[in-house]
């Protein structure tokens, strides 16, 4: 796999330009959702505590492309969105962590959200995680430039309708 050798990083340095694309495009989203948070890539702390060097960078990446998931499920940081984000990995990478996110983060909603999140959201999410492509393998910095709608397509990636 072609990101394993390469082992992009999303880091200021290579992901500033989005900040220049198109509004229509996969970067400019990423910019603007960076942005609008006040999130820099640069802030994330290290992956500790991996056996190989290899499995250090594909958890650094997970982290790193979580916040393309936001941006390409429209799903905002809060509780509910986090939540739903988690249940879409789980069905994607099957990590007990996932799960265990999803748990802890219903149990801390109030009760109006977490009827929300299971009624609306968590069915949705499970939807959305099996129907996509595998999330973990897209070198979605080569698609900065390209129509967000186009990209969410060809990924198989469902919107929540609201």
């Amino acid at each position: 796999m072609i990101i394993l050798q390469e082992r992009p990083r999303v880091i200021s340095s290579a992901v500033g330009h989005a900040w220049d694309l198109p509004e229509n495009t996969f970067g400019a989203a990423y910019a603007k959702f960076m942005g609008s948070r006040n999130f820099s890539p640069d802030d994330r702390p290290p992956v500790r505590f991996m056996d190989t060097e290899e499995l250090a960078y594909v958890a650094t990446r997970a982290r790193e492309i979580h916040d393309f998931w936001h941006v390409l499920f429209n799903l905002p940081t809060n509780m509910i969105g986090e939540s739903a984000l988690k249940v879409v990995e789980f069905q994607q990478l099957y990590l007990p962590m996932c799960l265990l996110s999803t748990i802890g983060g219903s149990v801390r909603m109030k009760a109006k959200q977490r009827e929300n999140f299971f009624k609306y959201y968590f069915p949705w999410a499970i939807r959305a995680g099996m129907s996509c492509t595998d999330i973990m393998s897209i070198y979605y910095e080569k698609h900065f430039d390209e129509d967000l709608e186009l990209v969410r397509n060809r990924w198989g990636i469902l919107l929540l309708l609201t």
